[in-house]
């Protein structure tokens, strides 16, 4: 199993609209860092759903439902997307300044490359996250 991030601005698309829709396609992606980490996504692979811009905080949990495939918002090719449907709302949503703080996490996309809105992590900072939203 692969563990991600995915960013999204929540006044354009928040968790509580993700969760209203049920399945979301993860779509709009114009970066190629982006795209190839889309492309790698495997099914039920588990995604962390990050508010950013406004929040900047870890709110959920998400998984892979529709490996890549043609993203349907434009007619080149080179673009792809994947569905995602919510898992759960975390208890407590992790902050970026949470993040920053633990050193364990220092080498984190989110801090190394913050302008990328999808992000690969590893198992252990999936779950050092995990572990702030839950209090341990």
């Amino acid at each position: 199993m692969n563990y991600w991030l995915v960013k999204s601005e929540p006044f354009k698309y928040s968790w509580d609209d993700f969760v209203k829709q049920g399945v979301g396609t993860w779509d709009g992606v114009r970066n190629y860092q982006a795209r190839n980490n889309l492309a790698s996504m495997k099914l039920d692979d588990l995604v962390l759903f990050y508010h950013s811009n406004e929040g900047l905080e870890v709110v959920g949990i998400a998984k892979i439902v529709k490996e890549a495939y043609p993203d349907p918002t434009t007619d080149d090719n080179r673009w792809v997307v994947v569905d995602l449907v919510p898992v759960e709302k975390l208890p407590n949503p992790v902050t970026l300044k949470a993040i920053k703080a633990d050193e364990r996490l220092k080498d984190i996309a989110l801090i190394r490359l913050s302008r990328l809105s999808v992000q690969q992590l590893k198992k252990e900072e999936f779950d050092i996250i995990l572990s702030k939203a839950y209090g341990n």
